[in-house]
């Protein structure tokens, strides 16, 4: 969580990123394009939730025109969670739900929790026996795996890290009219 009087995220938050995960840029987060493009969905609808404080940035709130969210791995975990609820027909208010369920669990039991959802309420079952309650109720109808949601995030942001570390030491590709402009200029 974002200390409110000097924008730094907590020190729990910063252990976020150890053990090969993928390095936030300098400011300790990832940039809203980033965190888009990991979850699935588009820039659009990124401003739009936390503009409604659907998922807030932890790392950075933006702080007028001009100035950058940044979302720790955590908010892109919950960002592709609420992707996948959306995907198969939740409602919004069910969601918002699930998100204060979720932010209410903590960091060390989302890899061991799963959404269970009936199509109107959603679920958070921390064990496979309240998996099986919940489904000898009746009421699971589909579930998804937050630890299994966690390692796509991961890989995903892998992959974006990988890619920009090979276009910062890549050289630029150079078009013809930009090489025939550089012949010129060096006779």
């Amino acid at each position: 969580m974002v200390d409110k009087t000097t924008g730094v995220g907590s020190e729990k938050d910063n252990m976020l990123f150890s053990d090969g995960l993928p390095q936030p840029n300098r400011d300790g987060g990832f940039t809203g394009k980033i965190a888009a493009n990991a979850a699935g969905i588009t820039y659009r609808q990124l401003d739009y939730w936390a503009r409604t404080g659907l998922v807030e940035p932890t790392v950075r709130s933006a702080a007028g025109s001009g100035s950058q969210r940044l979302y720790g791995f955590r908010d892109i975990l919950v960002l592709k969670l609420i992707k996948r609820l959306i995907d198969v027909g939740i409602s919004l208010q069910q969601i918002r739900t699930a998100v204060e369920q979720l932010h209410e669990a903590g960091v060390n039991d989302l890899a061991q929790t799963t959404l269970m959802s009936d199509g109107a309420g959603v679920y958070l079952c921390s064990s496979n026996d309240e998996v099986i309650d919940l489904l000898n109720k009746g009421q699971g109808v589909f579930g998804i795996a937050v630890g299994k949601v966690l390692h796509e995030v991961e890989s995903t942001l892998v992959d974006f890290e990988e890619h920009r570390t090979a276009a910062a030491v890549a050289p630029a590709p150079i078009d013809e009219i930009a090489a025939h402009k550089r012949a010129r200029r060096a006779s």
